[in-house]
């Protein structure tokens, strides 16, 4: 009776396996997920091309306005504000985009009269509505004469806020909110003047409201 144990495998006799380096490991951890993420997106983009609804057109709208006196109509998307229709649409970028939010004030404009933030105001809404601008406050070469007052007042530095401020300016004098310092600066407070001009707009606002 023999005791010789059968021979051990050639595999098994050859060492220990040899133990992967770091950078074998990433190379194999990235070749491995490369692979994996390959067939993800192509799979992904076989269900794109297949299976996904056609994009749709954004709903628009036709629209005729007053704007400075002059009748506008167009066709818009309904998502269009007032602001975006004066800049990009009509050319009158006078009306600033500052905050966008309403925040600000810089793109001011009259509508029937009223004081509006046109960031705020959707366009579509306007149908058959007086839209005024600070382009359409002058009379050909003739000065609005709150703008006068506002040069003569030296009632801005940058000029960013100023479109706005006039026409705000104009509607608190249309308002009526005009009886003292204190009260136009309260109606005025919706628009803002980083450069802090806001005494000499005062004055500007109440120069033009008792004829100073």
């Amino acid at each position: 009776m023999t005791t010789e144990l059968p021979d051990t495998p050639p595999e098994l006799t050859e060492g220990p396996a040899p133990v992967p380096t770091r950078r074998t490991f990433i190379a194999t951890t990235a070749a491995v997920g490369g692979v994996v993420a390959a067939g993800g997106l192509a799979a992904g983009s076989a269900l794109t091309d297949q299976d996904s609804p056609a994009a749709e057109a954004p709903p628009s709208g036709r629209l005729s306005l007053t704007v400075n006196g002059e009748r506008r109509t167009l066709t818009i998307d309904n998502r269009t504000s007032l602001l975006d229709l004066l800049r990009e649409h009509l050319g009158l970028t006078g009306s600033k985009k500052g905050c966008n939010a309403g925040a600000c004030g810089a793109c001011t404009v009259l509508v029937d009269g009223q004081r509006v933030n046109s960031c705020l105001t959707l366009a579509v809404r306007l149908e058959g509505a007086e839209v005024t601008t600070i382009e359409g406050l002058a009379n050909g070469d003739r000065l609005h004469p709150l703008q006068a007052a506002f040069v003569e007042q030296d009632a801005f530095q940058c000029g960013f806020c100023t479109p706005g401020q006039i026409m705000s300016g104009v509607g608190c004098i249309e308002e009526g909110h005009t009886d003292s310092a204190e009260e136009i600066r309260e109606w005025m407070s919706g628009n803002i003047c980083r450069c802090g001009c806001y005494v000499k707009i005062v004055k500007a606002v109440d120069q033009v409201a008792h004829g100073k």
